[in-house]
């Protein structure tokens, strides 16, 4: 007869034998592997890092693994991987802003401001180029970068009714309503053909009138945005 002492011992080796295999994976090949559990970010992350060895000069890839690192961040790692970005395409307006971003953070605001004068230079003859380069700083949340690139565009273009649009929606986001009604108005007399203008400056109170469709009016608002186009290039 078992004893109730070796009985208890049986127990628990066999309660250790079945927690230990819980650990484990067996493949076909009967190697026993230590089971792996990724979180959804390192899933993504070691996507990246296989995509990039097989397709190192694709800089979408970098800049991906330039916010992940960012997000968690490695200030370091994400600033490298912008500026591999950036050297395989020198115009990623994103990877500029970001890169600046994750210069500020990690303690060099001297390389960072160098970088941003340099990049304005870069946009100023180019209203398209100084639209993107604010888009892409007020998404990192450098709102006065964001402005001055902003203003820039709207010199070179003050007949554009994407960059009055664009200003517009900018002043909204500061809650100065005033300046927004104002560009957003001005954009919507450029080209009337947008009806998500017209619903915010409703919002806003302006009380917006749409033209009367004619049989020119496609052919005007073709017009409008060929010209709106040759602005912003």
């Amino acid at each position: 007869m078992i004893r109730k002492t070796q009985l208890i011992s049986l127990v628990l080796i066999y309660t250790i034998l079945i927690g230990g295999c819980n650990m484990f994976n067996t493949d076909q090949s009967g190697r026993v592997e230590k089971e792996i559990k990724r979180t959804p970010t390192e899933e993504k992350k070691a996507k990246l890092l296989n995509k990039a060895n097989r397709d190192f000069d694709d800089p979408d890839t970098h800049f991906e693994l330039g916010r992940l690192y960012q997000t968690e961040g490695l200030w370091i790692k994400a600033e490298q991987e912008y500026k591999t970005t950036l050297n395989f395409d020198p115009v990623h307006k994103q990877a500029q802003a970001a890169r600046i971003k994750v210069l500020a953070n990690a303690g060099d605001p001297t390389k960072s401001e160098l970088l941003a004068n340099e990049y304005i230079e870069r946009a100023s003859h180019s209203a398209l180029a100084s639209l993107e380069l604010g888009l892409a700083f007020q998404s990192q949340g450098y709102d006065d970068y964001a402005y001055t690139y902003y203003q820039q565009a709207i010199r070179l273009a003050p007949n554009s009714a994407k960059v009055n649009r664009q200003i517009g929606y900018y002043y909204l986001s500061k809650g100065d309503r005033e300046r927004a009604k104002d560009y957003l108005s001005r954009s919507f007399r450029l080209n009337s053909n947008q009806p998500e203008v017209a619903h915010q400056l409703g919002l806003l109170g302006v009380v917006v009138s749409f033209p009367e469709k004619t049989k020119n009016t496609k052919k005007l608002e073709k017009a409008v945005d060929k010209y709106d186009k040759q602005l912003l290039d």
